[in-house]
C-alpha cells in the first residue's frame, strides 16, 4: 500500500481501478517547405485546426442537459479560442513568410501567446493561458499524429483515470464515459479542469507530481477529493473504513440537498449571507439554483477578453443588465474592471511596456484612474443597469485614500452627466471596495467612512502579504489562509466595518472553504460570496454552528503563536464534520 498526496479539489471519495491515460509526447519538426508547396502546407494547418473544432463540437454534444453553466462555457471558450485570429490566422502567416511547415508556426505563435499571459497578474486570469496551450496542443496533435485515437473513448465505466493533465473537454468526455474520478500529477485548484470537476461532482486530485509513474492499468486506487490523498492498492481494513466514509458522504449530500429553501442563519439567530460568485450571465442559474442570495461578485474581465477593442457602454450596459433581471431582485455586486496594462483585450496584440513585476503594476483600479477611457463607459453602464434592481458597485484593489476619492468623484462626475442626457440610472448605487491589499487591510478604518461596504478579496490578499504566487509549484506549499499575519488582517478589516457601521463581505475562495467557516463565522464575517457549488455545504455548517462559540475559537486562534497549534484548533473544530 502506498500513499501520494496531492491538492484535493473535487470533495468525495472514490474507490476503483486505474486506467493510465498516456499521450505521446509531441515532438515538433521543423523543415522548409519549397515555395510551390506552401499553399498545401496552409491547407494541412487548415485542416487540423477544422478537424480540431469537429472534435471540441462532438464533446459539447457529450455534455449532460443538468450539466452546470460551466461545462459548456469552458468547451465553448475553447472553440472561440480556436477560432481567433492569433491561433488560425497568424501561423498561416508564418508559414507563407518564413515558407516553414504548419507545426512549427504553430509552435512559435504557442510560445508568442505563451508569454504575453505570463505577464498578467491575477492568477485567475493568468491561469487562462492553459485554456490556449491545451488549444494549441489539440491542432498540433492532429497535425503531428492525426491518426491517433482518442484514449478517452477505450475508457471503462467506473475506473479512475489517471493522467499527467486533463483539459476541460477531457473531462466532459470522461464524466460522459462514467469515469468515477480523476488524477492528475499537474494542475492547480482555480485550472478549469478542477472547476469543472467539482460543477459536475467527479471526486478529484490534482498536483500529485508522480502518480503517473507509480500506477499501473487495473491497479485499485481510493481517491480521497477532499483530502487531496491518493492510495495505491489499499488493504481490506482501509478500503472498509473509506466505505464507510462513503457511505456518510452520500447521506450528508442528501442532508444538504434538503437545506435549499432554509434560511442560513446559526443556531443562536445570527444571520450570514451566503451568495455566488460569478463571471457570465450563464452562471447566474447556477446561483439561483444553489439559493444564493445575490451576487456577492460579478467579475466583468471576461468582456474584455479575446477582443481587439474593450466592450462600449451600451454593449456592457446590456451585459449587466441581463444579470440583473435575471436575480430579479437579489443584489448583483459588480466588480469594476481588473485587469492590468500587460493584459491585452485580445489576449495578444501589443501591449505596450513589458511588465518586469505585473502583479505590482499598472493593473485594476490604477489602470482604470490612468485610462478614463475604458472606466468610465463602465462605470456609466453599471449606474445605468442599476435601474433595473439592486446593484452594487465594488472597486478591485484599493491600496491608497487618493484612488478612493478619485473614483468617488469620478461616479459623481458621470451621475451628472447623466442626469444632463436625460438618461435613466440608479443615483444611490452602493459603492464599496476590496480589501486585497496589505495596505488596505492595515487601514481598512480610513477606507471604511468613506464606503458603503467592504468585501475581503483573500486571493490577492494571500500572495500578497505572504509574497508567494500559488499558481507556482515551486513555492505554493506556502499558501496558508491561517498564516497570523493573513487572519489579522482579515480581523482588523471586519473590526473596521463593524466600527464604521457598514457590511464586510469576502469573496476569495476562503469563502467558500468549508475548513475555514467556522473560524470565519468566530471573527465576525457574516457575507460569504462562493461559487454556486459550494453554497449548500457551506449553510449546512452555518446552521449547525453556535456564533457564540465561534467566538471563543477565533480568540483561542488569534492568541496562538505557533502556526501548528493554530491549525490544530481550526481542525478540531470542524472534526464535528463528515466527509
Amino acid at each position: 500500500m502506498l500513499a501520494l498526496h496531492g491538492t484535493g479539489v473535487s470533495s468525495g471519495i472514490c474507490i476503483g481501478k486505474a486506467y493510465v491515460l498516456r499521450r505521446a509526447q509531441i515532438s515538433v519538426p521543423e523543415y522548409n517547405v519549397p515555395k510551390p508547396l506552401v499553399e498545401k502546407e496552409v491547407e494541412r494547418f487548415q485542416q487540423a485546426i477544422d478537424y480540431s473544432r469537429q472534435q471540441l463540437e462532438r464533446v459539447h454534444e457529450h455534455i449532460p442537459a443538468n450539466a452546470p453553466a460551466e461545462a459548456a462555457s469552458f468547451i465553448e471558450t475553447h472553440i472561440l479560442i480556436l477560432a481567433d485570429k492569433l491561433i488560425a490566422d497568424a501561423p498561416i502567416e508564418n508559414i507563407r513568410k518564413h515558407k516553414r511547415n504548419a507545426e512549427w508556426a504553430l509552435s512559435i505563435q504557442g510560445q508568442e501567446l505563451g508569454r504575453i499571459f505570463e505577464q498578467m497578474d491575477d492568477p485567475y486570469l493568468r491561469n487562462r493561458r492553459t485554456d490556449v496551450d491545451q488549444v494549441v496542443e489539440r491542432v498540433m496533435r492532429n497535425l503531428v499524429m492525426p491518426q491517433d485515437v482518442e484514449q478517452e473513448e477505450s475508457v471503462e465505466a467506473g475506473q479512475i483515470i489517471v493522467a499527467n493533465d486533463l483539459t476541460p473537454a477531457d473531462t466532459v468526455l470522461l464524466k460522459h464515459n462514467r469515469i468515477k474520478a480523476f488524477v492528475t500529477d499537474l494542475g492547480g485548484p482555480i485550472s478549469h479542469t478542477a472547476i469543472l470537476a467539482r460543477s459536475l461532482g467527479i471526486p478529484a486530485i490534482v498536483s500529485t507530481h508522480s502518480a503517473t509513474q507509480y500506477i499501473r492499468n487495473g491497479e485499485e486506487l481510493i481517491v480521497d477529493g477532499k483530502r487531496g490523498v491518493l492510495i495505491i492498492s489499499p488493504d481490506k481494513s482501509v478500503q472498509k473504513e473509506y466505505r464507510k466514509r462513503q457511505r456518510e458522504i452520500a447521506r450528508l449530500k442528501k442532508e444538504i440537498e434538503s437545506l435549499r429553501k432554509s434560511k442560513s442563519v446559526t443556531i443562536d439567530g445570527r444571520q450570514i449571507h451566503l451568495l455566488a460568485n460569478i463571471e457570465l450571465a450563464a452562471d447566474v442559474k447556477a446561483a439561483i439554483k444553489a439559493s444564493a442570495e445575490g451576487i456577492g461578485l460579478y467579475r466583468t474581465e471576461f468582456l474584455y477578453m479575446n477582443r481587439a477593442q474593450p466592450p462600449s457602454e451600451e454593449e456592457q450596459f446590456r451585459a449587466y443588465r441581463k444579470v440583473i433581471k435575471a436575480m430579479d431582485g437579489r443584489p448583483v455586486t459588480i466588480r469594476t474592471l481588473d485587469l492590468g496594462a500587460d493584459k491585452q483585450v485580445d489576449g495578444g496584440a501589443s501591449a505596450g511596456p513589458v511588465t518586469i513585476n505585473p502583479a505590482l503594476g499598472l493593473r485594476a483600479v490604477r489602470l482604470c484612474l490612468s485610462d478614463p477611457g475604458l472606466f468610465r463607459p463602465q462605470l456609466r453602464a453599471i449606474l445605468r443597469a442599476a435601474v433595473h434592481g439592486s446593484v452594487k458597485m465594488m472597486i478591485p484593489m484599493l491600496s491608497s485614500q487618493s484612488e478612493l476619492v478619485r473614483v468617488l468623484e469620478l461616479i459623481e462626475e458621470l451621475k451628472q452627466e447623466l442626469r444632463q442626457e436625460g438618461r435613466p440610472f440608479d443615483p444611490d448605487v452602493l459603492v464599496g471596495g476590496m480589501i486585497e491589499v496589505p495596505a488596505a487591510a492595515v487601514t481598512a478604518d480610513l477606507f471604511a467612512p468613506h464606503l458603503d461596504f467592504l468585501s475581503i478579496g483573500t486571493n490577492d490578499l494571500i500572495q500578497y502579504t505572504l509574497a508567494i504566487d500559488r499558481v507556482d509549484d515551486a513555492v505554493n506549499y506556502l499558501y496558508d489562509p491561517l498564516h497570523p499575519s493573513v487572519l489579522r488582517l482579515i480581523a482588523t478589516t471586519i473590526n473596521a466595518g463593524r466600527a464604521a457601521g457598514i457590511p464586510v463581505a469576502m469573496c476569495g475562495e476562503m469563502a467558500g472553504d468549508v475548513r475555514y467557516t467556522r473560524l470565519l463565522i468566530g471573527l465576525g464575517l457574516t457575507e460569504f460570496s462562493m461559487h454556486p457549488a459550494t453554497l449548500l455545504e457551506i449553510k449546512k455548517i452555518v446552521r449547525e454552528s453556535s456564533a457564540e462559540e465561534l467566538e471563543e475559537l477565533a480568540r483561542a486562534v488569534m492568541s496562538t503563536h505557533d502556526i501548528r497549534q493554530l491549525h490544530e484548533l481550526v481542525d478540531n473544530a470542524n472534526e464535528t464534520r463528515v466527509g
